[in-house]
């Protein structure tokens, strides 16, 4: 018998663990920037140079950090199930933890685009991004970055996988941001879903959810390991 599918939607919190911060917890605020300044195409329009320093920086840090152990027992999960991570961060933790199959609902930070075509997209790892720094159709590269305005072009693909999984993890989101928070909504009736988050993400209902108040490094492990201690027990 094929083994269960598991979506498992992550967002800032499974990074925080990790030491990248968030702007949520911050009053809106990254390193002293209007968070709009930097991640929104009116701020890219007023100030390229702002943002591709902002995302630089991120870039920066980005390198050296390492993934957490929440990260790692998600890919520990494949082993057991077919899972597919559907993540609101921009950064490569979970790749880097082995994770074999992630969506980027927001983009990656190691990645640039065109700043015209949004399917032109190129490998930098964690180098800079310059200003005159041209793509292949000659516009200014710029950050692979869904930023706030902007269609998100994964979302769609994210639902599918949602709407055909048994089971629905969600850890460190406080599901404020759409679309990525109506994701939840395509769980199929009945199937098993669990929240990771130490506070109260914005559900519209908490019925059918278990709710593990813990930080997604001290929530998740355990997690899995009873979801792991199941599918050992079904063989």
């Amino acid at each position: 018998m094929p083994a269960d599918k598991i979506a498992v939607l992550t967002g800032a919190g499974i990074s925080a663990d990790s030491g990248l911060k968030t702007f949520r917890d911050h009053g809106g605020l990254w390193e002293g920037h209007d968070i709009n300044e930097v991640a929104s195409i009116h701020g890219w329009n007023a100030n390229p140079q702002r943002v591709l320093n902002f995302y630089n920086l991120r870039r920066a840090q980005l390198e050296s950090a390492e993934p957490n152990e929440a990260h790692r027992a998600l890919k520990e999960l494949e082993k057991y199930y077919d899972v597919v991570v559907i993540t609101q961060n921009v950064d490569d933790l979970h790749e880097k933890a082995g994770s074999t199959s992630v969506i980027h609902l927001h983009g990656e930070l190691t990645k640039a685009r065109s700043e015209r075509n949004a399917d032109e997209v190129i490998d930098i790892g964690y180098r800079k991004i310059d200003l005159g720094e041209r793509s292949k159709d000659g516009t200014q590269l710029r950050p692979a970055i869904v930023w706030f305005g902007e269609m998100v072009p994964m979302i769609e693909t994210a639902a599918i996988e949602i709407v055909t999984s048994d089971i629905l993890i969600v850890i460190g989101t406080s599901l404020a941001v759409y679309p990525a928070a109506g994701l939840t909504n395509y769980a199929k009736s009945g199937i098993k879903k669990y929240i990771v988050d130490p506070g109260n993400p914005d559900l519209y209902d908490y019925e059918g959810w278990e709710h593990i108040q813990e930080t997604a490094k001290n929530g998740v492990p355990p997690l899995v390991e009873k979801l792991i201690k199941k599918a050992q027990s079904d063989v």
